[in-house]
């Protein structure tokens, strides 16, 4: 027996309705859920830690060594995990259940941040640690991003994604001064203790973490092989390849323009730390309002030209940064700075997470990671050679026009996607 008619005027109806169930998944929706409740608990609290550790990591090895270069070193023992382990992390995290891999990175890393605690007065030591405790994230974040699809609903992505990341921006705006107060006067391993006692938190929560996920399939090809699949993915998927060409071309300005703020701060705008603050804080304020302004969009928010239209929008801000010389107008810049920072990562992660088979999301959050951490190296590097060379306004020029170029290129490759970021094509 057919259905029966529905009129144009009944049809809208059902569908405003729908329309307007969709859009109430905020971030109440998702906080309802224990199990999302518990993964978000874990990554804040994983949060508090990872501040205190940055506080205070470079001010400890500015300490030891006295100079640029070994904070510098800092920044490679972050970077360098990456490049090594993503194309096997990415294969591990599909291969295990989630929940085990990121208990196991918690407590490995709660033994590296205990011994930095206990021993910080050797460089050799922090670097060490330091490279340690990436490689532990290297394995945490894909996990992380790949389980969160089984604890909320696919209308819910957005909510989700942007509950976590505004409650790290709002981890690091609060307490980034109170870690680093706390090293100044308590001493830096302290700190590392808080570092390494918010990773104990984290693994017990996520311990009691019951997720549904999807039964895996029994593999016999190897690691690597399977790392190669994913790259495959990334090269026939069409949006897959916008996403990574943007995401590229995005490194390579951040990297650059993100670390040499200060200078920007000091030679253009001759503000003194004070005012480096203050456009910190900017770009904190606007990092926490953008995934909040996104969850009243509801599933519009996984557009993927938001992703690309938030590059455009940085690249529009590194211009302004280049060419203006009062300090309010760079913060207004930097405001808007965060909020397309945050708002991106979070369509992103979300895009991502509808888009990509179960199976094959820890290897594509791993492929996007290993292509952004090896362009910011490449962006680190010739950013320096470009400001010494040209000055400070070159650099920011230049990032700004990649990141224009970012959006371009995306808003161009994926013109006629569905705009949802679902996809057939995903292959499986």
């Amino acid at each position: 027996m057919s259905a029966p008619p529905v009129s144009r005027l009944g049809f809208r109806g059902l569908f405003s309705k729908r329309m307007r169930a969709v859009d109430r998944a905020g971030l109440r929706t998702v906080m309802a859920r224990p199990e999302y409740r518990r993964l978000w608990a874990a990554r804040t609290v994983s949060q508090w830690g990872d501040v205190a550790q940055f506080t205070t990591l470079a001010l400890l090895v500015l300490r030891l060594t006295g100079s640029g270069l070994g904070v510098s070193g800092a920044v490679l023992a972050e970077i360098v995990p990456v490049l090594l382990l993503a194309p096997v992390a990415g294969p591990l995290v599909d291969r295990l259940p989630r929940v085990r891999v990121m208990v196991a990175a918690d407590l490995a890393r709660l033994v590296l941040a205990a011994t930095l605690a206990l021993w910080h007065s050797d460089i050799g030591v922090v670097y060490a640690v330091a490279f340690g405790l990436s490689a532990g994230s290297v394995f945490f974040n894909p996990a992380a991003g790949s389980l969160l699809p089984s604890l909320v609903g696919e209308e819910e992505l957005v909510a989700a994604n942007s509950g976590i990341w505004s409650a790290a921006v709002l981890s690091q705006v609060l307490l980034a001064p109170v870690a680093g107060l706390l090293a100044s006067t308590a001493g830096f391993g302290w700190a590392f203790a808080m570092n390494a006692g918010s990773f104990g938190v984290s693994a017990l929560l996520l311990r009691g973490l019951r997720a549904s996920e999807a039964a895996r399939p029994l593999v016999t090809a190897s690691i690597w092989v399977q790392g190669r699949e994913a790259l495959g993915l990334l090269g026939r998927d069409r949006l897959l390849r916008a996403l990574a060409l943007a995401q590229a071309l995005a490194a390579l300005s951040a990297g650059a323009t993100s670390a040499l703020l200060v200078l920007l701060a000091a030679r253009r705008l001759h503000a003194g730390g004070g005012g480096y603050g203050l456009m910190l804080a900017g770009i904190g304020v606007g990092a926490f309002c953008g995934p909040l302004l996104l969850t009243r969009l509801g599933t519009r928010a996984r557009q993927p030209r938001l992703v690309f239209a938030a590059f455009g929008l940085r690249g529009v801000v590194d211009v302004v940064l280049a060419s203006v010389t009062t300090l309010p107008v760079a913060l207004s810049a930097l405001v808007c700075y965060g909020m397309g920072t945050s708002s991106g990562n979070v369509t992103f992660s979300s895009v991502i997470q509808s888009h990509v088979p179960e199976q094959l999301r820890g290897r594509v959050f791993s492929a996007f990671d290993l292509i952004w951490q090896a362009m910011r190296l490449a962006s680190l590097l010739l950013g320096g050679v470009l400001a010494d060379a040209f000055g400070i306004r070159a650099v920011y020029y230049c990032g700004g026009l990649l990141l224009l170029a970012a959006g371009l290129a995306g808003l161009t490759t994926s013109a006629d996607l569905p705009s949802d970021g679902s996809s057939p094509g995903a292959t499986q």
